[in-house]
């Protein structure tokens, strides 16, 4: 097992063990918030089809589902994806750092609080895979937790075992979307403690030969 693997599987468990909790809390209101703006835009957009990773217990998903849309759901976690699936929702485990989906085949794509585990030496890759299914011109919801440049396991996680966490300054989190995505939205939500939530609604460029 190279590290990279053992590092993925020891977040599927950490997720595995507290998927009971996650599936019966409720949303707080800023979350909420968030999930109803990026519904305008995708009606705006007249778009059908949403890819959500890191979907977790599947509230998200079964939200934009009720709203019409063709929601697919994928996490690393095993229990999360069985959530999902009681839930009504396709979902199946999946690694975002390498999709086994064809290129362009979603017109949206959302992720709440799950690139915030992938290590900024590999944020970059990352990125590119997700731009990869989405069709040219497709957007993209990332939200997560930053607002200090740092990386590693969360001391005195609840979770056994405790999660990596990377997270971006605001200035920093833009330049390494940007060249990947086009921005246009970037806002933040307060939070207690040091830390803030990043919010971007990003939209993967219509490049010359793009179909």
């Amino acid at each position: 097992m190279t590290k990279m693997e053992g590092f993925k599987r020891e977040l599927a468990r950490s997720y595995d063990g507290d998927a009971a909790r996650r599936s019966g809390r409720a949303l707080p209101e800023w979350k909420l918030a968030e999930r109803e703006r990026f519904l305008a835009r995708l009606q705006k957009d007249q778009c059908r089809t949403l890819f959500e990773i890191g979907a977790g217990a599947g509230v998200d998903g079964a939200y934009f589902a009720a709203q019409g849309l063709n929601v697919t759901c994928t996490d690393l976690s095993p229990a999360m994806v069985q959530s999902c699936r009681e839930r009504g929702l396709q979902a199946q485990v999946m690694d975002f750092y390498a999709l086994e989906l064809p290129d362009g085949t979603f017109d949206a794509l959302y992720a709440m609080n799950c690139l915030l585990h992938v290590p900024k030496a590999d944020f970059g890759g990352v990125l590119s895979e997700l731009a990869r299914v989405l069709k040219p011109g497709g957007l993209f919801y990332m939200g997560l937790y930053g607002g200090t440049e740092s990386e590693g396991p969360w001391e005195g996680d609840w979770c056994d075992p405790p999660r990596f966490f990377s997270f971006h300054t605001d200035r920093e989190l833009v330049r390494r979307v940007e060249g990947i995505f086009g921005l246009e939205g970037f806002s933040t939500v307060p939070q207690s403690g040091e830390l803030h939530f990043h919010s971007l609604l990003l939209r993967r460029p219509i490049r010359a030969g793009s179909v």
